[in-house]
């Protein structure tokens, strides 16, 4: 679906054979995650990230949830390169996925290759992907495509937005983005050289939604290191900061601000441990051996000398914090007088599991500071001024806002129309739709298939609709299972039949239910045999389901998944 196009209606028709950019979202649009954007043109075809989101809470046993990728393999011949603009999950997520089934050459950054880098290594694909480190301010020619990366601050190092230049015209694709004037690793973002392309003249900007509706301007990172800096001048026990694992520039800065105080920092959980690794490697932070300490050394620290910077922001039920508060974790137990700071914000959804996480760490003696406390966490996706200020600068015939959920894209669109651009140049696009932009016209054609698919252990795309529904009803009502055997040449029952529930009532508190469902299933034989001569095992399953049903409806007004089993010998 395409809303606010302004498609010329002869463009449709007269247009179509002309050379034509295609812009089509494959994930991203209406929906905080999997981030993959289309580029076509001619026969090339140009991807833009390639993100997985995880799971909403109605995607019962789902580990991650990636992009349809059928349209690419339909046309895996045109499909020339993957480039990335930063190493969150959300972009780079997928990326395992579809090099399994289409290998590709990927562009990105130092920081953003090394995290695919090690997420290839862990599913054994390292050697079908080539990866191609660029730099800000280089660019790469892609077929008809000419891109530029751009420096742009975010909440991990080494983002970049793009400039793609096609035969059509130049295309500013933001990237995850904030202007940042005081970055913590002092590369701030390169206003200068978005401001030339402005000045040149864009055909179309697409521009990060996520905090449209948020007024003013995000604060800088520097001022969360001012509030940490102020909690380390109080406490005298153990600091536990838990924040994100892709955040390097806050963990620098508690870094920098532990050893101001004189603690040693104790890295905790496997994806803070790798990035801090690979950002060494690259020199991306800095953090000595002097500055750490291990599990055997924190026993024989004083608390006040203890730093530790560890994973589960949001309550994940596997993370060292949540095994902390649980008392769960091996080697590492919550005391009286621990300090511990959640600094990240609560993710919409995950506020009830934090929630509870905070309560059993007050319940073990810690004192814990959060967002809704204390100022120790700011966005690094850019609030509605410095949205207005890119707007500004790039001065863009077309707007297409991307990077959130519905009312994001049609917020932002409001945004852009209140600058200066008119309506009908500023898009709401969803997944799948596709806008091409011929030289003389835009033209809406139709949408591509796109969709989500469900990754769940080692399956990929097993688990559809059908299977969430029957995952929620057995989580909601339960399951009974009916089972006899029978003898198929006397129509004789020689076993059974034998009812079992999980998840429906216990059967020591209301066996009567169960006993009564017994007396139902011998009717169903009886009622069956005298209506044929031979039991049909299809048709006495069908009978025993359906009565089965109506009874527990009648009695307990519910409705358990029933499975009945008749075996033949």
């Amino acid at each position: 679906m395409i809303s606010g196009t302004g498609v010329h209606p002869h463009a449709m028709c007269d247009k179509q054979t002309e050379p034509a950019l295609k812009i089509i979202p494959l994930g991203g649009l209406g929906e905080i995650g999997l981030n993959m954007m289309v580029y076509e043109y001619g026969d090339t075809i140009v991807l833009v990230d390639a993100g997985l989101m995880f799971p909403e809470e109605e995607m019962l046993g789902v580990d991650i949830v990636i992009p349809d990728f059928t349209y690419l393999l339909r046309n895996r011949d045109r499909v020339a390169a993957l480039v990335l603009t930063h190493g969150h999950e959300d972009h780079i997520g997928a990326i395992p996925f579809l090099i399994r089934e289409l290998p590709l050459p990927i562009y990105g950054t130092a920081l953003t290759l090394a995290l695919v880098r090690e997420k290839l290594r862990e599913y054994n694909l390292l050697e079908r992907a080539e990866l191609i480190q660029i730099a800000p301010r280089e660019v790469i020619e892609i077929g008809p495509f000419s891109i530029e990366f751009i420096r742009v601050c975010h909440s991990i190092p080494d983002g970049v937005g793009l400039a793609v230049r096609t035969p059509v015209g130049v295309v500013i694709h933001s990237g995850d983005f904030k202007i940042d004037n005081t970055p913590v690793d002092g590369k701030k973002f390169d206003i200068a050289r978005i401001g030339s392309y402005g000045e040149d003249g864009v055909l179309a900007l697409l521009s990060d939604s996520t905090n449209v509706e948020r007024e003013g301007y995000t604060i800088s990172e520097r001022q969360v290191g001012q509030t940490l800096r102020s909690i380390f001048q109080e406490k005298q026990g153990r600091i536990i900061v838990a924040v994100f694992a892709s955040n390097l520039h806050r963990m620098q800065q508690v870094i920098h601000i532990a050893r101001e105080f004189g603690r040693k920092v104790l890295l905790n959980g496997k994806s803070m441990i790798t990035n801090v690794r690979l950002a060494r490697e690259l020199g991306y932070i800095d953090f000595t051996a002097e500055d750490e300490i291990s599990l055997q050394d924190l026993q024989y620290m004083p608390d006040s000398q203890v730093l530790m910077l560890t994973t589960g922001t949001q309550g994940e039920p596997m993370s060292a914090l949540s095994r902390m508060a649980f008392n769960d974790h091996k080697k590492l137990k919550v005391k009286e007088g621990d300090t511990i700071v959640l600094s990240s914000r609560f993710i919409p959804g995950n506020e009830r599991t934090i929630q509870n996480i905070i309560n059993h760490l007050c319940r073990n003696g810690a004192d814990v500071i959060h967002e809704q406390v204390k100022d120790i966490h700011v966005s690094g996706h850019a609030y509605q001024e410095e949205l207005k200020i890119l707007i500004n600068m790039v001065q863009p015939r077309y707007f297409i806002p991307v990077h959130g959920e519905y009312r994001h894209l049609v917020k932002h669109r409001k945004l852009a129309m209140s600058l200066g651009i008119p309506e009908e140049r500023c898009f709401v696009v969803e997944n799948g739709s596709a806008i091409s932009f011929t030289p003389d016209a835009v033209v809406a054609r139709d949408s591509v298939e796109t969709g989500r698919v469900f990754v769940d252990g080692k399956g990929v795309g097993d688990v559809g609709g059908l299977v969430l529904r029957d995952r929620r009803h057995l989580s909601e009502d339960g399951l009974v299972i009916a089972s006899l055997v029978i003898n198929k040449a006397t129509n004789e029952l020689v076993s059974g039949p034998d009812v079992f529930s999980r998840g429906f009532i216990h059967e020591e508190t209301k066996p009567e239910i169960l006993y009564e469902a017994k007396c139902i299933i011998f009717e169903c034989i009886d009622r069956l045999m005298a209506e044929v001569q031979e039991l049909d095992c299809t048709t006495l399953q069908e009978d025993i389901r359906r009565e089965l049903k109506r009874f527990f409806n009648r009695t307990l007004e519910r409705r358990p998944v029933i499975y009945p089993i008749v075996v033949e010998i």
